[in-house]
């Protein structure tokens, strides 16, 4: 089976974007259990990277060496399906689902613990960027093509002994990088057109999709600290201490995530209804310029 020729679809990258917007918005998945009538996730940014970009490469020496390209993923996705096919091109199809205002609005009133919205968003919203992957993949396989979506093959894992903490095999962040979508910030977050209180995916395939242009020329281009030097408001928001100037210290804030903060649920009689292995922490992505935009002043909180 040949990948399909980019005549088929006049525009591709035009394509997929409606695609995954038309999904977010009608899928079931995308509904907050506990709170009737609310989304998850708001409309979507959506970018292309050229599989062969020689970035990916680097990769392997900036996370490590068992950082997987998207060439070596689809190839192992091919070999697998025991089809014996070559991809002359690999492209990446990345997004970024942000989250709703109602949901950064209660993790604004929050200071040491999750919101209930928020738990929601990282584990059913996690589900639902999953099914969105699952969908695109077959939308590709439709149209005679090749896809595959790394975070969920068996060999995806998150290393846990590597120098500057855990580091997964397919860093949904850097590859957003590669697909123009936006950059790091000092929390270690990603800061895109729809902000940084989000959750990326993306799937790797053989259309002839074109790159989306980075239109950034430094990987920290879009935080204000590293911008203008003012900022640093996602120190203040942790309670962990886990954000300093230097950066993100990785450790303490796992701990607080998986040893403080249901302690400290308890305590304040808030813990029921929480769900997934941890309670999730966003409050260095939300009550800061950053948290809903691409900030333009060091003021601004959407």
């Amino acid at each position: 089976m040949s990948a399909v020729h980019p005549k088929t679809k006049p525009n591709l990258a035009q394509f997929f974007e409606e695609s995954i917007k038309t999904y977010i918005a009608g899928t079931p998945n995308n509904v907050m259990p506990a709170f009737p009538g609310e989304r998850i996730w708001d409309g979507p940014a959506v970018g292309f990277a050229d599989g062969d970009d020689p970035l990916f490469k680097e990769y392997k020496s900036i996370i490590g060496d068992f950082h997987v390209t998207p060439r070596e993923a689809l190839e192992m996705h091919l070999k697998k399906a025991a089809c014996g096919y070559q991809p002359e091109q690999v492209r990446v199809i990345s997004w970024a689902l942000p989250s709703t205002r109602e949901t950064r609005q209660s993790m604004r009133r929050e200071t040491q613990v999750s919101s209930l919205r928020w738990n929601y968003t990282r584990w059913y919203g996690q589900e639902a960027n999953a099914r969105l992957a699952r969908h695109l993949v077959a939308l590709v396989e439709d149209m005679g093509g090749h896809a595959v979506a790394p975070e969920q093959e068996s060999w995806f894992e998150v290393k846990r002994d590597v120098p500057g903490g855990p580091a997964s095999r397919w860093s949904q962040r850097h590859i957003a990088y590669a697909a123009g979508l936006g950059t790091f910030g000092l929390s270690d977050g990603f800061i895109s057109p729809v902000g940084m209180a989000i959750r990326l995916g993306s799937i790797v395939c053989d259309l002839d999709i074109p790159p989306t242009p980075r239109a950034y020329p430094g990987h920290l281009d879009n935080c204000l600290f590293y911008r203008t030097g003012n900022c640093g408001k996602c120190i203040k928001r942790c309670p962990a201490g886990a954000i300093s100037e230097a950066g993100h210290d990785k450790a303490k804030c796992s701990n607080y995530q998986s040893r403080v903060m249901p302690v400290i649920l308890q305590e304040m009689g808030r813990d029921h209804g929480y769900v997934g292995t941890y309670r999730g922490c966003g409050l260095c992505q939300t009550g800061v310029p950053c948290e809903g935009r691409i900030p333009r002043s060091k003021d601004e909180i959407d």
